[in-house]
């Protein structure tokens, strides 16, 4: 019984063995080097003019198809032409330049693309993006911003980078200092520059430009294109390709919107009382000023909400801390600038919070455009004042359609005129074209939501 059990043991390794054998001698028959590569040619990016190794990335990022502004653009760039992209955040624009410019560049050699970004936080989202897409290749990206130390960006530089992603101010400081030069560059993105021109870098933008070689390839890419723009777009850009993909004067129609009229002095009194009556998984509330984001976050914090900020004010560090909390989970309210906020590429917010109206119609579709993604509800909620009235009006006019108000029951309401128009129990409906109603023409809902 023993020997039969050994005999069976024995033939049992003669057979491994020689399918061992058999799969050493092929792979020196055909090595893995020279063994074809997966067929990635029925990919809907593959007909773009990229190379495998880029389409590989945003296959293992899982992009099925390419969208409006990455079908319109990346042919463009793969023919090293200059371009000006009109289109708001969330059209995969990013992708749109940083996956030709990656097939282009192809191989590790010097620094030859500089992509100029107006914030920290959209600096490093597309540093993460160009290494994302580059990750089957050798190419190397670096992030220059202010906030941190100089230390290590100059060993990063000095090592050798293929694409410096900056803000203006930083790679300013870094030239000077000689820790940086343009003479290789053959490529140059404006990225988000309607921010920039907001945020007074225009001038620092043209410096750095005129810096580089006349011989390059200049890529704009602006939400709007005012006049400002078009005069940078004639002086830097040669014979641009155009890609305007609508202007999107609306959120998403996953977003529900609301109004709630308060005297001023009662807003944080109101906020606190939306925050405890409502059922959310994080809420982003936005100030116009950084003083009043703090003052907002003492105030929730004092109450039993914790509550970071997100400004310019704040270190790199602080804001990087903020921003990864946030996204982790570790606490669900964050509170931002407009300068701060723009771009945040943040998932799973069900609550957008407006403690002050924007002064400018297209930063409310800014705001709200972080909540509703993904086929997912989102809430928008803006506190007004009396002297907000005028805003509220122009925010409905940009995106045609009335926004509902809502007064709450069981809140003791000081007086303000904004609460003194008719009253009616059915809502406002809501929806895209329905037509402008003036604010002071609205009826008001009054119910206790839970938004």
């Amino acid at each position: 019984m023993i020997l039969g059990f050994l005999q069976e043991c024995l033939l049992l390794w003669q057979s491994k063995y020689k399918t061992l054998i058999k799969a050493h001698m092929s792979e020196e028959e055909n090595p893995p080097e020279k063994r074809p590569r997966p067929k990635l040619a029925d990919h809907p990016f593959a007909p773009l003019g990229l190379k495998h190794k880029v389409v590989r990335a945003a296959i293992s990022n899982g992009y099925d198809e390419p969208t409006h502004i990455q079908a319109q653009a990346i042919p463009m760039i793969l023919n090293r032409r200059d371009v000006i992209g009109s289109s708001q955040t969330g059209t995969g624009k990013t992708a749109a330049f940083a996956m030709p410019i990656i097939s282009n560049l192809n191989k590790h050699g010097k620094f030859r693309c500089l992509v100029l970004e107006p914030t920290r936080e959209l600096a490093d989202q597309v540093t993460q993006a160009f290494r994302t897409y580059s990750k089957y290749t050798d190419l190397k990206t670096a992030l220059i911003q202010g906030g941190v130390g100089y230390g290590r960006q100059k060993e990063i530089l000095a090592k050798g980078v293929d694409v410096v992603v900056a803000t203006p101010g930083r790679l300013i400081d870094h030239y000077k200092q000689k820790t940086i030069h343009f003479k290789d560059i053959q490529i140059v993105i404006l990225d988000e520059v309607d921010r920039m021109l907001d945020m007074g870098f225009m001038p620092d933008v043209k410096r750095i430009v005129k810096l580089t070689p006349k011989k390059r390839q200049t890529l704009l890419f602006s939400a709007t294109i005012p006049s400002e723009i078009e005069y940078l777009a004639q002086w830097a850009l040669k014979n641009p390709f155009k890609i305007n993909i609508g202007q999107r004067r609306s959120a998403a129609e996953t977003v529900n919107h609301y109004l709630y009229p308060i005297a001023r002095e009662q807003k944080m009194e109101l906020l606190i009382r939306l925050l405890n009556d409502m059922d959310y998984d994080s809420v982003l509330i936005f100030t116009e000023r950084k003083i009043d984001a703090e003052v907002v976050a003492r105030k929730l914090e004092t109450n039993k909400h914790i509550a970071h900020t997100l400004h310019s004010d704040r270190s790199q560090r602080e804001r990087k801390l903020a921003l990864e909390g946030f996204k982790k989970g570790e606490f669900e309210i964050l509170i931002a600038t407009d300068v701060a906020g723009r771009g945040l590429d943040i998932s799973g917010i069900s609550h957008v919070v407006n403690y002050d109206v924007p002064r400018n119609p297209e930063n409310y579709v800014h705001r709200i455009g972080r909540t509703g993604r993904a086929n997912t509800e989102g809430d928008a909620l803006t506190l007004f004042s009396a002297d907000e009235g005028d805003a509220i009006k122009a925010i409905e006019a940009y995106i045609d359609q009335p926004i509902e108000r809502v007064k709450l029951d069981e809140f003791e309401y000081a007086f303000t005129t904004l609460l003194q128009k008719q009253e009616v129990s059915k809502p406002v409906r809501r929806g895209r074209n329905r037509g402008y109603v003036p604010a002071d023409t609205m009826p008001m809902n009054i119910t206790r939501r839970r938004p």
